[in-house]
């Protein structure tokens, strides 16, 4: 297994997790994608967007990888009056990771971290471990934990 940043942070916590390594193309690295690659159902696979709130700066939005952001939701619960997505270009820079590698565990910053709350319907979910090729999956209210996040509808 590789030690990533959002490996490290979880095992320095003390929780639970499994990961899981498949192959990946450069056209493959959606979380959709990702879920076929597992063997697994894509709503259970979660992904990490990153936005700019007007009043906030970044915010991270983690939600189903077959669902899409709510951009009106997502400024709500963020206490925005409107969030923008980051470009992907800029994903690196702000995150310390590549899209379709990005965690919602590790970043280079902590940013306010918001998960879709119908994660919670499900015993475990998977999420990017810090690098393309890579999954944690663990227990939705442990994600909340490592990552400082908070439940909120989303999509």
């Amino acid at each position: 297994m590789k030690k990533t940043n959002a490996v490290r942070i979880i095992e320095s916590r003390n929780i639970k997790f499994e990961t899981k390594e498949y192959e990946f193309s450069e056209d493959e690295i959606d979380a959709v994608s990702v879920a076929n690659k597992i063997g697994v159902a894509p709503e259970t696979v979660f992904k990490t967007l990153v936005a700019k709130g007007d009043k906030s700066g970044y915010v991270v939005f983690v939600i189903p990888g077959n669902a899409e952001l709510n951009l009106k939701k997502a400024a709500s619960v963020s206490g925005n009056k409107s969030v923008e997505m980051i470009k992907a270009k800029d994903l690196l820079s702000v995150t310390g990771y590549v899209r379709g590698g990005c965690s919602p565990i590790g970043m280079t910053k902590k940013f306010p971290t918001y998960i879709e709350e119908t994660s919670q319907l499900f015993d475990n979910i998977y999420f990017s471990a810090g690098v393309r090729g890579m999954q944690i999956l663990l227990p939705p209210s442990d994600l909340a934990v490592a990552s400082e996040a908070v439940f909120a509808d989303l999509v």
